[in-house]
């Protein structure tokens, strides 16, 4: 299917890539900045709604995909590379070559580095601190979107704190959000339970998760996602 793209910068590349998560200190974890030695606490994980308690996408409601992905030096099965485009990225692409959607890259005012240990000292920081990163170019609205997929790694069995940035900016009352995840180990971490609190009134439905070695590979995976949330008709 055919996809929108909000901006220039919106347009999706699809290459080689893994955005995984390690941990120094407290570390970051999909950026992969602290997933190796962080245990989630049982009170993080909310319970999600179950597929059949989830409002179904409107027949010809509007779908918005967010996404924040960082390239550069990432985690990768325990070591290190380099990649030319972030995992979630590319787990974008692929999800927005299934379904009509609009596709719009969440960018920080101040980019990340590209070597992965600052990245994991900076995330410290911004989740120590409950920062919000500034988005250097944000959406003027989502009014017109029924449907949000927001995606990102997963920093230290979080998203990165400029998902909570893009989250708060905006009233997602009577929309439905799907977080979407790339991971080292964490799986969807926290994500449910942020977005409920930080989108007031939004129903939360299923979220997928990908590790982020294996994103390349993930295409059966994201369909059977996309055909039982209703984002993809049969």
């Amino acid at each position: 299917m055919n996809h929108r793209t909000i901006d220039r910068r919106s347009v999706l590349r699809t290459a080689v890539t893994g955005l995984g998560a390690a941990m120094i200190t407290a570390g970051t974890s999909g950026c992969a900045t602290g997933e190796r030695n962080a245990r989630m606490p049982a009170q993080e994980t909310a319970p999600s709604l179950s597929v059949q308690d989830t409002p179904s996408p409107r027949e010809n409601g509007r779908i918005l995909l967010a996404y924040f992905s960082r390239a550069g030096e990432n985690y990768y099965y325990g070591g290190r590379t380099g990649l030319n485009t972030g995992n979630t990225e590319v787990l974008a692409g692929m999800i927005s070559k299934l379904i009509t959607c609009d596709v719009h890259r969440i960018e920080a005012t101040d980019p990340y580095p590209d070597d992965y240990d600052g990245t994991v000292a900076r995330n410290v920081r911004e989740q120590n601190a409950d920062a919000r990163p500034a988005i250097a170019t944000p959406l003027p609205s989502i009014d017109q979107y029924d449907t949000v997929l927001l995606a990102s790694g997963i920093w230290n069995v979080r998203a990165p704190m400029i998902m909570t940035t893009f989250a708060e900016r905006y009233d997602f009352a009577g929309k439905t959000i799907y977080p979407v995840t790339t991971y080292a180990m964490s799986g969807l971490g926290t994500t449910e339970r942020d977005c409920a609190r930080s989108c007031p009134g939004a129903a939360i439905g299923e979220g997928l998760a990908v590790r982020g070695e294996e994103v390349q590979d993930a295409g059966p995976d994201i369909e059977s996602w996309l055909q039982r949330t209703g984002l993809l008709k049969s």
